[in-house]
């Protein structure tokens, strides 16, 4: 592979920055290019687009280089090494970091220097990766928009609240990032970068050492080029951790395993519209209408009872209550240097009766209950847009998460796929959902259906 010296006289390897994480990982393995090579590559290009896209919050190069250094030594000492050993990864800024400032995008917390990691940041750095820095969150996480922008479109939002790291992952500066969702945080944005995001189900990622807007809602979510690589990210984060309650001991999935192999049996898909498909764009229910129709036989439409059409309602209930007893401090302090939005949702939070709180929690159950038995009797995973439309112009709002807010409520696992484009050229994502705890696979039925539609004549009858 050829390499070039500059008189820094560290070695440059162009290029590097656009592998997937998959073949960065083999090749730092393999002895082809060290960490450092990579990890310079990818700070070269942050250097060259991110003035324009501002993906990221903190970045110290030479300290992401020292890390790559260490990693080098480790692997040339013989070392055993991780699933990630060398690969650079960027963190949402409302995950903590000890080395590295995390300010949650508000000034509120300018500064805040955490004194231990996150638990899945040290769980990433136990697989070997390079934390390189910290990507830009929407304020705390909710709806008021940071300074990134769309890479494919300036003009255009990236989503969020994960924006940073879908976008740094899609301008090519990172393989890949992490980031979180409370509504529609993760999918939305990959969906408008045209980048793969994966949201495992609610609690298998602990989110001890990040940002809590709500117990019930809050699901870690990952950022990458291709399906393999959200597994390879995802496998090493899934674990019982005593600090966050909502984690389970059980025996870690094996995510890349099952992603990388081919369905014993081709999979059924149940196309859904949701009670939300009015407020999708027409070219977004004409696109998915073609799709639909591209996957034939194994694709079946199917309408969910009325049930589903408060779910909204019901996920807004505890998501601004939540929102209200998080942010207490931060509005009793500062309610001034709060967004509107922000304010707005907690003075709405304040004022959620606690029969409807719990009433609305009590809905969970139920609504999983009755997909479960869809998913055993019609389907292996539902495949349903994620988002309304391509990224709207403009950088005052994110979107709307509403695709995004009934799966995060039931908490289970979605992955968006940027297999369309909108007339404008911009990315249109497909979110595929599985059932809960049947993560691996639904990585396994996203990667043949990517596969399906790029060589349909291979997978026909």
């Amino acid at each position: 592979m050829p390499t070039e010296r500059r008189n820094s006289g560290v070695t440059r390897t162009p290029g590097l920055n656009q592998l997937h994480a998959i073949d960065a990982a083999r090749g730092i393995r393999e002895g082809l290019f060290s960490s450092e090579e990579l990890v310079q590559s990818c700070l070269d290009h942050v250097r060259a687009v991110d003035e324009k896209v501002c993906a990221w919050a903190f970045l110290d190069p030479e300290h992401a280089l020292r890390q790559a250094r260490a990693a080098d030594e480790w692997r040339l000492e013989g070392r055993a090494v991780g699933a990630l050993h060398g690969v650079p990864v960027g963190i949402k800024d409302i995950i903590d970091t000890h080395d590295m400032p995390t300010e949650d995008g508000t000034v509120l917390h300018a500064g805040r220097m955490p004194d231990r990691d996150a638990t899945l940041v040290a769980r990433l750095r136990e697989a070997g990766a390079v934390i390189m820095g910290k990507t830009v969150t929407t304020e705390l996480a909710t709806y008021a928009p940071g300074k990134t922008r769309n890479p494919h479109a300036p003009d255009h939002t990236p989503g969020g609240s994960s924006s940073g790291s879908a976008a740094a992952v899609a301008a090519g500066m990172v393989p890949l990032a992490v980031g979180t969702q409370t509504n529609g945080s993760v999918i939305r944005p990959a969906a408008y970068c045209g980048v793969f995001g994966f949201k495992p189900t609610f609690g298998l990622i602990s989110r001890h050492g990040v940002l809590r807007q709500s117990r019930w809602l809050d699901q870690i979510g990952v950022f990458a080029r291709c399906v393999e690589d959200l597994a390879l990210i995802a496998e090493p984060l899934i674990g019982f951790d005593e600090n966050d309650p909502d984690t389970r001991p059980v025996a870690r999935l094996p995510l890349l395993a099952t992603a990388t192999q081919d369905p014993p049996l081709r999979p059924w898909l149940a196309f859904v519209k949701t009670p939300m498909w009015e407020q999708a764009e027409k070219e977004t229910q004409e696109a998915f209408a073609e799709l639909v129709e591209h996957i034939g036989e194994r694709v079946e439409e199917f309408e969910f009872p009325a049930q589903f059409r408060q779910a909204i309602d019901w996920h807004r209930t505890i998501m601004e209550a939540d929102i209200a007893k998080s942010f207490a401090a931060e509005y009793e302090r500062g309610a001034d240097k709060l967004s509107a939005s922000l304010r707005g949702q907690i003075e709405r939070g304040r004022r959620v009766p606690a029969v409807d709180y719990n009433r609305a929690l009590d809905r969970i159950p139920a609504l999983n209950g009755a997909l479960n038995e869809l998913f055993e009797q019609r389907c292996d995973v539902i495949v349903t847009p994620a988002a309304t439309g391509t990224a709207p112009r403009g950088l005052d709002s994110t979107g709307d998460p509403v695709f995004c807010t009934l799966w995060t409520l039931c908490g289970m696992p979605t992955v968006t796929l940027p297999l369309m484009r909108g007339e404008n050229g911009l990315p249109l994502g497909v979110q595929l959902v599985g059932r809960r705890g049947d993560d691996a696979r639904l990585l396994r039925t996203a990667r043949w259906l990517v596969n399906h539609l790029q060589q349909p004549q291979e997978d026909s009858p």
